[in-house]
């Protein structure tokens, strides 16, 4: 029953966060200062260009174009307007005939303003998305389907609850650790069953995260860094005049959920080791049952941290590309705030990594105790 009713809840517990969350959260989103809309349409005609190849980046171009163009949805869906278009470094976006673009319509003086905003994408997205999805269903059948409502969950936590709390001017070091926390224990609830191994998989993931958070934290304080420093950061400030966001804590935040997939993966990956080594081998004493997995547990951590690393290093390539290209020596680059965040993070992350493992082992064998399994001599 229990296996019918969780993943029950769970959907549940998703359409509500979606249909409620909107409502509960409009006070606290910003007023738009200049109403308009995002609609598709179609190019029908390039009236006149004037452009030159990029310099720099192939099959790019500069310059600018007149297009008459056919707006497909909303207001003015069917009607036709002519429509400068401006291709530079920032924005650029070149249009050819019976090119679908999405174009931003805005009504000053009840007359509409329209400019080719950007590429449609979204089809590809939703094209590549069902790839994904029948990939992992095929792949896991059932076990599949949950680990997508464990994604779907997760997605739906942090979009529609933790984003609405920071806003709200909640404190991020509590409000993160909580959230992340129901995340971690629904998903491997849905993921592993109701078992021991689920459950210490839970508490070292929890212990994991918690760790790497705290460092990132305290190192954050001493090195003076604060979400402003994040990417984007400095975008937010001018946000916050509005809202009650504690930006400094925005950093524990960014870590937490960063090494929360990593650390799952870990501890999931020593509490299986520990069961079925006992399962095995029952003849085993604590004490080497948890040098045994120790022993799995510098593998999987060398492989996991190293995935971290390169994930943060491959977030920050355009940045250490810069670097190289300014010529920058150590003591200049090592000391940039951006610099600093993603060491920070790459590293609080790899320790809350390495930390879970003897936790999610300690805590399978104390439960194999609790339940009378252990069969060999106490050590």
């Amino acid at each position: 029953m229990k296996k019918i009713l969780l993943p029950i809840m769970v959907v549940i517990s998703i359409l509500v966060m979606a249909i409620y969350s909107p409502k509960l959260s409009q006070n606290l989103k910003g007023k738009v200062k200049f109403p308009q809309e995002f609609v598709e349409g179609k190019i029908i005609k390039v009236i006149k260009e004037d452009l030159m190849k990029d310099p720099i980046v192939k099959g790019k171009f500069r310059g600018s174009q007149t297009l008459e163009v056919e707006i497909l949805e909303g207001k003015y869906s069917g009607e036709k307007f002519i429509v400068y278009n401006s291709l530079g470094t920032l924005h650029n976006v070149y249009a050819d005939v019976n090119l679908k673009a999405i174009f931003t319509v805005r009504e000053e003086n009840k007359t509409p303003t329209v400019w080719l905003y950007n590429l449609k994408r979204d089809r590809s997205i939703y094209f590549l998305g069902a790839i994904f999805i029948c990939a992992v269903v095929l792949l896991g059948k059932m076990k599949g389907v949950k680990s997508l409502l464990a994604l779907a969950f997760t997605g739906s936590v942090i979009i529609y609850i933790l984003i609405p709390l920071l806003f709200k001017g909640c404190d991020p070091i509590s409000t993160s650790i909580f959230l992340s926390s129901v995340i971690i224990v629904i998903s491997f609830l849905l993921i592993g069953g109701y078992d021991r191994k689920t459950y210490s998989a839970i508490i070292g993931t929890i212990c994991g995260i918690t760790i790497a958070g705290l460092i990132s934290y305290c190192f954050g304080k001493i090195m003076r860094l604060s979400g402003l420093n994040l990417s984007e950061g400095q975008q937010l400030l001018y946000i916050t005049r509005d809202f009650r966001i504690k930006i400094e804590g925005l950093l524990f935040v960014s870590i937490l959920i960063a090494s929360l997939g990593a650390v799952m993966d870990v501890a999931m990956s020593i509490s299986s080791a520990v069961n079925e080594i006992h399962q095995h081998k029952s003849s085993l004493t604590s004490k080497e049952l948890f040098n045994s997995v120790m022993v799995i547990g510098k593998d999987i951590t060398g492989t996991m941290i190293n995935t971290l690393i390169l994930a943060f290093a491959g977030g920050s390539l355009p940045l250490m590309m810069m670097i190289w290209g300014y010529g920058m020596v150590y003591q200049q680059f090592i000391n940039i705030p951006a610099i600093a965040i993603e060491v920070v993070n790459a590293l609080a992350g790899s320790i809350g990594i390495i930390a879970t493992v003897p936790i999610t082992a300690a805590v399978s064998i104390l439960l194999i105790k609790i339940n009378g399994e252990e069969n060999g001599e106490n050590d």
